[in-house]
């Protein structure tokens, strides 16, 4: 990846962070950089959930709290239909219809490609170290992350993921299910996953967040639950994604993972 295809906006600083917006082929995307490191920094990529962005609070939060705090190089892009890619039709109807209308495979394949470049042309920068990335989306940012992470393969160090499952729920068009690709997708993930569930996920239940945790291919992959919908991320739940991200990224390879 030619990383002058990057098109950076100004950068600002403020508390350690250096906050970069960016476009790549006409994705939008925002990247959070510690202001002072000695060397190349790890990098997560976070993925939003529906109807966030690439600035949502969320968002925002970890990136700055990686940069500032753990060290580590964050970015975020806009997903399918969402923020600057929204062409001004906000709302959960319109995206939703619109990624039917569009055919999920297709709207996923782009998606990972914009990931697969965003991480191509970010670990280009010498700021970022390219064998130490980790991704993080929940709910759509595991629709779109988890085959991300499986087309990624051992570029990737680890991921969270969750808030999703094999069940189609009743409240989404019938051409936003992707359960047999995701199914097959799951299989072909092999780096360390950290899985979240909400246990009264009124949109994905407990029985198909259990059903894709078990078809993660991952030789290391542990699950955590926490109680509350499917909105809900207490703080608890943050700092376990944070904790394993920070944990992955800035431990030395083990022999049997080099070797395999």
């Amino acid at each position: 990846m030619d990383v002058t295809a990057v098109r950076w906006a100004s950068a600002t600083a403020a508390d350690g962070v250096v906050e970069r917006g960016f476009e790549l082929a006409g994705v939008p995307g925002v990247a959070w950089l510690p202001e002072r490191a000695a060397a190349p920094v790890p990098l997560v990529l976070l993925g939003h959930g529906g109807s966030g962005h690439k600035r949502a609070p969320r968002q925002l939060r970890l990136g700055r709290w990686f940069a500032g705090t753990a060290g580590i190089a964050a970015a975020a892009i806009d997903g399918p239909y969402h923020g600057d890619r929204g062409g001004g039709r906000p709302g959960v109807a319109a995206y939703q219809g619109r990624i039917a209308a569009a055919g999920i495979e297709r709207v996923v394949d782009r998606m990972v490609g914009d990931w697969q470049a965003t991480r191509a042309a970010l670990t280009a920068l010498d700021a970022v170290d390219a064998d130490r990335v980790g991704y993080l989306g929940l709910s759509m940012g595991t629709r779109f992350g988890l085959p991300f992470v499986a087309a990624a393969g051992d570029l990737l160090r680890c991921a969270v993921l969750g808030k999703f499952g094999l069940r189609h729920p009743d409240e989404l068009p019938a051409g936003m299910d992707m359960a047999p690709r995701l199914a097959g997708d799951a299989g072909r993930v092999r780096v360390p996953v950290l899985f979240h569930v909400q246990w009264d996920d009124e949109l994905f239940g407990r029985a198909g967040q259990f059903e894709l945790f078990d078809r993660l291919g991952s030789p290391d992959k542990q699950l955590i639950a926490f109680p509350g919908g499917h909105a809900t991320a207490g703080e608890a739940a943050i700092a376990a994604w944070c904790d394993f991200l920070v944990r992955h990224l800035t431990a030395e390879r083990s022999a049997a993972e080099v070797r395999s």
